[in-house]
């Protein structure tokens, strides 16, 4: 099914959630993390992505995020980290996890085999500064929550640690082109 979020002002900031199919744990490793920082990067780089706050965990991703063609932008992101993590998961001879992927593919989905991340990525538009920190403390504290950390600031894929001070395995973006 479609997603009903939808993207409505191509300059406004939006809170987004990517979920692997079945909400499968498939960053455990850093080689999967990998992939994923480095769509991102390619992404502010080459496309002029803005990413305020993030974090990734084990089957989804959360981040508050901006650009005039959010949709496209987060389209070939999540099509570039599939094609890379089918192909890690090959390599790793993760075959229980390409079963799921391939049984859970989308029967409309001519063009791939598998089906990694569920469809849309559920944008939110940021719509007032009480609404940025309420979405930022939910992104940072995620890792706390799920009880893998103790500390926001200690989970390596967050901008968490950037918010703390501390060196961060992505560029963050200053809050205060938001305000």
């Amino acid at each position: 099914m479609r997603s009903r979020y939808k993207v409505y002002e191509s300059e406004a900031a939006y809170f987004i959630t990517s979920t692997i199919v079945e909400w499968v744990p498939i960053f455990t490793s850093a080689g999967y993390f990998d992939i994923l920082l480095s769509s991102l990067r390619f992404s502010q780089q080459k496309k002029n992505l803005k990413i305020y706050a993030f974090v990734i965990m084990d089957n989804h991703f959360h981040a508050v995020v901006r650009h005039p063609q959010l949709s496209r932008v987060m389209q070939s992101i999540k099509s570039y980290t599939a094609a890379e993590l089918v192909m890690q998961l090959k390599s790793d001879k993760k075959i229980w996890a390409l079963n799921v992927f391939q049984n859970y593919k989308l029967y409309y989905k001519k063009e791939s085999r598998y089906q990694i991340w569920q469809e849309g990525f559920h944008p939110q538009m940021i719509t007032d500064a009480d609404m940025l920190t309420q979405k930022i403390e939910y992104i940072h504290w995620n890792p706390v929550k799920k009880g893998i950390v103790d500390d926001a600031e200690h989970w390596r894929y967050s901008s968490a640690r950037r918010f703390a001070g501390k060196e961060c395995v992505l560029h963050v973006d200053s809050l205060q082109e938001l305000v």
